[in-house]
């Protein structure tokens, strides 16, 4: 087993096995994301509050009540005994990097990154709005917008390129790797704790690159419990009930009893939730090894067949020529309804039905773009999608042969634009004047949710977020709410500073770091008007694969590939990010430089 670094820290890996490289890559994920990992297994099993005190108690008790890791321990027994070999190989790496990690502990914490990450947050806030404006409101914040999107991914023919948008979280939620056997030579990006490439990857022969589908995969039901007992489609029937002792550090613990019904555990009042994952205890892990193992698109798209939660958009090409747009994942089966609101458990109308809905798989000519946006290939799973701005503009950049790393940085808002300042001041005194509207008021009635999902259900970020929509619900236009031509400003960047969610207790710092960019342009770096400027949302990776000759290809995170502050490779590649900049993806050993493992 051998380490390789490129000039930026980032590890290329080579081993005799793959059980071999999975266990370096767990090693090597322990020496450079080793905080970072241990206080996501620590929020999959619920034991945050024990590192952190307190303030960890808020996600604890949500990760018990939602049983995260029985869910990931489920899981892991499913899965089929050679993926449960890599697993454990993965896991025996991270151990010996000094690390505690369960073989099911990789499952934990995708899980645990991903459980919020779909639609019953939004359920929620749809359910207060139902609550205290009426039914007819829940579309002014449902409107075709970017309110929770962001990502892009385009092909023309011999490349892929795109950008996922995420919270931007210090260290970055991927981390740039090369993982090379015998069997194959795979560069990508992988979660911190989760062996494989999973998102963005090029094997050489063919590469992939994911968006969220925008499809909506998640229920809440109404639960009406009596003792033991709750009242479901065909009458009363046993519930699951249990207490689970959560420590927290500082001395004490806290008792969270844990309820689960037909449909799904208990994780906010009477409301239960229902996925395909806890349904069927399958994540999609299978799916892993068959990808580091493709040479074809339709390799790529067999090994994504097996695939669950999320529901992703693909796309994929290879050396032949061909390009494949997939959807991929489960959607169940059930009524409209179920996808906007939370449902009475008791009601069979609401029952979900046997099976899923067929996933989409369409041969591409010419370019592809996806852009969260409301497609024939995504249109039958979800109810949300972004606007078609981000996805027309990527198309008339294509056409007018703007390269790839220019489309990443495309926005009508520049950090030094005073134009952009006052559109942005603008558009901030418009949410905060709509949230005193005698017609908006009662959404800041208490919404009774935990404020753990304060990021779905805070009233003033939801229409800061959905202004259009809410704009036209009102019969307003932004001119009658507030006159442009009162508003002054500075330029966007001064106000628009990177703002990245750091680990619990981190006082890490990083450089002042100026922004463009707007919700509604490819260069989508968020913030939320009426509540803040800062950016705390954006594209967490940027990357263009070159498909012919791989040596081509290049990339870029916010930050950097160590976790370790004091790393010179913490925050190395932020200015570039910021810039708009792409480093090599290196694929000649020779122009590496190979670590002593010890």
């Amino acid at each position: 087993m051998r380490v390789f670094r490129d000039g930026y820290g980032v590890p290329h890996l080579r081993a005799d096995s793959v059980d071999e490289l999975a266990f370096l890559q767990g090693r090597i994920t322990a020496a450079d994301r080793g905080e970072q990992i241990e206080i996501e297994r620590r929020r999959s099993e619920g034991l945050l509050s024990e590192l952190i005190g307190p303030e960890g108690l808020g996600w604890d008790r949500f990760a018990r009540r939602a049983r995260i890791d029985d869910t990931a321990r489920r899981c892991f027994a499913k899965l089929e005994p050679r993926t449960r070999e890599w697993l454990r190989a993965y896991a025996e790496g991270v151990r010996a990097g000094g690390i505690a990690w369960h073989p099911w502990s990789s499952l934990g914490v995708f899980l645990a990154r991903h459980i919020m990450f779909a639609s019953f947050g939004s359920k929620l806030w749809n359910a207060h709005v139902e609550r205290t404006l009426g039914p007819q409101a829940v579309g002014w914040f449902r409107a075709e917008s970017a309110a929770s999107s962001g990502s892009n991914a385009w092909s023309i023919p011999g490349e892929i390129a795109g950008d996922p948008h995420r919270l931007i979280e210090l260290p970055g939620v991927y981390q740039q790797i090369r993982l090379s056997c015998p069997e194959f030579d795979v560069a990508g990006l992988t979660f911190a704790g989760v062996p494989g490439v999973q998102h963005f990857g090029h094997a050489g022969g063919v590469a992939w690159a994911v968006t969220n589908a925008m499809a909506d995969y998640q229920d809440l039901f109404i639960e009406e419990v009596r003792g033991a007992e709750a009242r479901g489609p065909r009458g009363w029937e046993p519930v699951k009930i249990h207490t689970e002792t959560i420590p927290v550090r500082g001395g004490g613990s806290e008792l969270v009893e844990i309820t689960e019904t037909a449909r799904g555990p208990l994780v906010e009042g009477s409301l239960s939730l229902r996925t395909p994952a806890r349904v069927d205890f399958d994540l999609g892990f299978d799916a892993l090894l068959p990808l580091l193992h493709a040479s074809t698109v339709d390799d790529v798209a067999a090994a994504l067949e097996r695939w669950v939660e999320p529901v992703n958009s693909i796309l994929t090409a290879d050396t032949s020529g061909r390009v494949l747009q997939l959807t991929v994942g489960r959607v169940p089966v059930r009524d409209k309804r179920n996808g906007r609101v939370p449902v009475p458990a008791w009601d069979p109308a609401y029952a979900w039905e046997p099976g899923h809905v067929p996933m989409t798989r369409v041969e591409v000519t010419g370019t592809a773009v996806n852009a969260n946006d409301r497609r024939p290939d995504t249109e039958a799973y979800g109810n949300a999608f972004a606007s078609k701005k981000r996805a027309h503009r990527i198309r008339r950049l294509i056409d007018d042969g703007v390269p790839s790393p220019r489309i990443h940085m495309d926005t009508p808002m520049p950090a030094d634009s005073v134009e952009a300042g006052r559109l942005a001041a603008w558009r901030s005194e418009i949410a905060r004047r709509l949230a005193e509207q005698p017609a908006l008021k009662p959404l800041l009635e208490p919404t009774g949710f935990d404020p753990l999902f304060d990021g779905w259900t805070e009233p003033r970020a939801r229409i800061g977020t959905t202004l259009d929509g809410v704009l036209a619900g009102l019969g307003l236009t932004a001119e009658e709410v507030v006159d442009p031509a009162t508003i002054e400003s500075g330029p966007w960047g001064e106000r628009h500073l990177l703002d990245p969610v750091r680990l619990p207790g981190s006082d890490a710092t990083i450089p002042r770091t100026e922004l463009g960019g707007e919700r509604d342009s490819v260069l989508c770096l968020s913030s939320i008007p009426g509540v803040t400027d800062l950016c705390s949302k954006g594209p967490v990776a940027r990357y263009v694969w070159d498909i012919a000759d791989r040596q081509r290809s290049r990339w870029i995170v916010p930050f950097g590939a160590s976790g370790d502050p004091g790393s010179p490779h913490f925050a190395d590649q932020l200015p570039l990010w910021a810039a708009g900049e792409l480093i090599p993806l290196v694929t000649d050993w020779s122009a590496l430089v190979e670590e002593d493992l010890g």
